[in-house]
């Protein structure tokens, strides 16, 4: 039974399976972590002494709710060049994370419906849940192909929001420009609003990313520096969008968040200049290793972005588990850290593993899953 002092709406959901596999890391010696779900490269040095500089300066204030001035300017430089839409304002969040939140809070009523993908990120449920929507889930196994008839069938009167995410944590799957052009038209001619999260936008290795932003005017995009530049503990996200909705999801963090911490945004200002293609080209190189390693021992859809593989867990009755989950167990049990798949679906089928990490580490945890496979 709870404390009576604590909300149903914190009780609708769980703490995150990811961070009970967090607390395990930190208390292993040597363990072979392919749980991470951020890169394994730092901060760029240039963008780092920006920040540095920033404090250094007394820049250690409040910033305006909507973001400093001159990181505002060079993204609103980089969104006009891409969409050329008349009607798209932007401003930065705290965090990606921070940018979802705000997102839910300014469009989803009490029952609204929100159109999710399993498997998908673990915020998404609790999100919509904590502000009183409801999932709608639908199912994209085993490809994670994005089928705009499906999403077409699930729209109901309630529906408020499709909730995209390309390339995808956990499945690293990065949707087509046909998919990506088939559910921005679904949402626009059935007039629900479409939410673009693109935090792994530059981790695109076999295609140009394409955001559904190109073909529907209205989508909102939520984007950020954590990924790409490794600022994961700087909170710079940002969001942009028809003015309208920004407006709103602008007032909310003017009563929540306040604003993305100020010198760090000095710092995102800098690495914006930066070109990462050198860490993009090594995680392309990390993503062929674990597929390669993985393809004749698992059930394995090639990643097309992110740093995540998404492989089926091999079951029967020759393996000592019975669902991806006790999988996970036996896996730490070999000093391997893997996030169980049922964290991010209500499959308990296959397991994430993140490649944002040493060549080494990978190796030795390829090694590991090569055996746990061939297990009798």
């Amino acid at each position: 039974m709870s404390h009576p002092w604590i909300s149903d709406r914190a009780m609708s959901f769980d703490a995150s399976g990811i961070r009970k596999v967090f607390e395990l890391a930190s208390k292993m010696t040597d363990p072979i972590n392919l749980s991470i779900g951020q890169p394994d490269f730092d901060v760029p040095p240039a963008a780092r002494q920006a920040a540095i500089d920033a404090i250094g300066s007394k820049k250690n204030a409040y910033a305006m709710t909507q973001g400093i001035a001159p990181l505002r300017e060079k993204l609103q430089q980089q969104v006009q060049a891409e969409f050329q839409h008349a009607d798209r304002s932007l401003f930065i969040t705290s965090g990606t994370s921070g940018g979802l939140l705000l997102a839910m809070m300014a469009m989803v009523n009490p029952g609204d419906e929100v159109i999710v993908f399993d498997p998908c990120f673990v915020m998404y449920e609790p999100l919509i849940k904590l502000v009183h929507g409801t999932p709608v889930v639908i199912d994209t196994y085993p490809d994670f192909k994005i089928d705009a008839e499906k999403v077409r069938a699930a729209i109901t009167p309630k529906t408020k929001l499709i909730l995209f995410n390309s390339p995808a944590n956990p499945t690293g799957y990065a949707a087509s420009e046909d998919e990506v052009r088939a559910i921005a038209k679904v949402a626009a001619e059935n007039n629900v609003a479409l939410l673009s999260d693109e935090i792994y936008r530059m981790f695109c290795y076999d295609k140009p990313h394409v955001s559904p932003a190109k073909y529907n005017d209205q989508t909102l995009v939520i984007d950020g520096f954590s990924k790409s530049y490794a600022m994961t503990g700087w909170r710079v996200g940002w969001a942009h969008g028809p003015s309208e909705i920004i407006e709103q999801m602008l007032k909310v963090q003017q009563y929540s968040f306040v604003c993305a911490p100020q010198p760090f945004q000095w710092g995102a200002v800098e690495a914006m200049d930066i070109d990462m293609q050198v860490h993009i080209d090594e995680y392309r190189q990390k993503r062929d290793r674990i597929v390669a390693g993985l393809r004749d021992c698992y059930e394995l859809a090639t990643p097309g972005g992110a740093f995540y593989a998404f492989p089926e867990v091999p079951l029967g009755p020759q393996y000592p588990w019975k669902n991806a989950n006790e999988f996970v167990l036996k896996a730490i049990e070999n000093q391997l850290l893997i996030i169980p798949g049922k964290i991010f679906s209500h499959r308990d089928t296959h397991i994430r593993i993140s490649y944002a990490a040493t060549n080494q580490t990978i190796d030795r945890g390829i090694e590991v899953l090569r055996r746990m496979a061939k297990a009798k």
